[in-house]
């Protein structure tokens, strides 16, 4: 007796999914920090030429004890406006936020979007067993987001 054809059974095909991605992953890892000590005319003037909105401020050893944003120049600018005085060379530890929030590198990218709704934040310091590793915002996880979307698309 012939077999005209056989297969065997085939085997269960398991779609692949991609894996979380984490804050690590999509976070910026080369940050521009600032010291507790510089004036804020030189953290307006560094916001400009690396085309930032803010950035954490580091201690002498690296540890993060604050953040300053535009928000925080704007205080300084309306403050002189106000007193019809001129910019003055105050601190960046007078204007900077102190009670800062951040995000662990393994919280995962839908976790970090779901924060910064909650929060309306722009960008949050990056902490990976209590050290400074990076910084997420916004549209990293906005790219991060879209990219993710081309990768998982199928056709029907």
């Amino acid at each position: 007796m012939a077999i005209k054809s056989f297969q065997g059974p085939r085997a269960v095909e398991k779609k692949k999914r991609p894996a979380n991605l984490l804050v690590r992953d999509i976070m910026t890892k080369n940050i521009i920090c600032f010291r507790e000590d510089q004036t804020i005319h030189d953290v307006m003037k560094a916001l400009i030429k690396h085309r930032i909105s803010g950035g954490p401020v580091v201690d002498k050893n690296l540890a993060l004890i604050g953040i300053i944003s535009e928000g925080d120049c704007m205080k300084e600018i309306s403050d002189s406006r106000y007193f019809n005085m001129p910019i003055l060379d105050k601190t960046v530890g007078y204007f900077m936020t102190k009670e800062v929030e951040t995000l662990p590198a393994s919280m995962t990218l839908f976790d970090a979007a779901s924060t910064f709704h909650k929060t309306g934040r722009r960008r949050f310091p990056v902490l990976d067993n209590g050290q400074l590793v990076g910084q997420v915002s916004r549209k990293d996880v906005v790219i991060a987001a879209a990219q993710l979307r081309g990768a998982t698309w199928h056709q029907l």
